[in-house]
């Protein structure tokens, strides 16, 4: 992972650095003098070489320091560190959410297959499959949030109430129940897709046949074997699926203007924030190859046989 860190932290500086403009590009107007604008950006080392700009930013990245926001006027860190938790709490809720759909779904989906279950599951997940998630989401927040009032439409917590309190904790889930639940009914096509298929491959497969001759009883055929067997692909996608919906949750956070790092990232984009727009790709690069490493862990878990070679 190091050398793939590095690679990825040169040619994200270099992407940054290609962009037209810089953070200083939107002060320019009739009354502000070029030689104004000028020596801004040779206090921010912008007219520096790039390779001087490079170590200088990877040195205090290494430290945790990633500079300070052109556009908030605050310690990078700092400003992604709280939107960082709210993306991280939305995904972890959606996965979880996604799973308690999805498994049971796939699972008796492919055991009863061609019965009404199965139709049903099957007419569902090629619905879901086929909704773009910004439509869906825009009905789920006109549905729940503004007719039924059920769900709040805005932020991830109430005013007013203080930081670490049971209210508090309890209020930053409410906020979340919705856009959570938004991203999961339109996430669990694939996996119950996978599920269903493997369950139905694996009823014909030797050691399924064994334990039934061996008077295993069906439920049991089903949960200890045909699942453990099956759930073999969704395994190896879990660590990037956690790590995908971190970095692609940007369409729930702005419907439902929910103060993440998706947000975060388009404005940084627009007001060309060089400082956070590098800080982002690169956490996020970082954290896809933490789930590359995370789906290694989960299959060595699952698959004894991956541990032995």
């Amino acid at each position: 992972m190091i050398p793939q860190v590095i690679i990825l932290s040169v040619f994200i500086f270099l992407l940054a650095q290609a962009m037209p403009g810089d953070p200083f590009t939107g002060l320019i107007n009739p009354n502000m003098e070029a030689s104004q604008i000028e020596a801004l950006r040779e206090a921010a080392g912008l007219n520096d070489p790039w390779y001087e700009q490079y170590f200088r930013w990877i040195g205090n990245a290494v430290q945790g320091d990633f500079g300070s926001s052109y556009l908030y006027k605050l310690p990078v860190a700092d400003l992604i560190g709280e939107r960082a938790m709210n993306t991280i709490w939305l995904s972890l809720v959606t996965v979880i959410l996604t799973y308690i759909i999805a498994l049971p779904l796939g699972l008796f989906s492919g055991r009863y297959k061609d019965s009404w279950f199965d139709k049903i599951v099957v007419v569902y997940n090629y619905v879901s499959f086929a909704v773009p998630l910004f439509i869906f989401a825009l009905i789920t927040l006109f549905i729940f949030g503004y007719r039924l009032a059920w769900f709040p439409t805005t932020g991830s917590v109430s005013p007013g109430l203080d930081p670490g309190t049971f209210k508090y904790g309890l209020d930053k889930f409410y906020h979340i129940i919705l856009p959570a639940i938004t991203q999961a009914l339109l996430g669990t096509a694939v996996t119950i897709q996978y599920l269903r298929s493997e369950v139905i491959d694996s009823q014909t497969l030797d050691y399924v046949r064994t334990a039934r001759s061996k008077g295993v009883p069906t439920n049991k055929v089903y949960t200890r074997h045909i699942f453990r067997n099956a759930s073999l692909p969704i395994a190896s996608q879990l660590g990037y699926q956690i790590t995908g919906l971190i970095g692609g949750s940007l369409t729930i956070e702005i419907i439902f203007a929910y103060p993440g790092m998706g947000k975060l990232f388009i404005d940084a984009l627009t007001q060309r924030d060089y400082t956070v727009i590098t800080a982002l790709i690169l956490i996020l690069g970082i954290a896809t190859l933490v789930g590359t490493l995370l789906s290694d862990i989960i299959m060595s878990i699952v698959d004894p046989r991956i541990r032995i070679q």
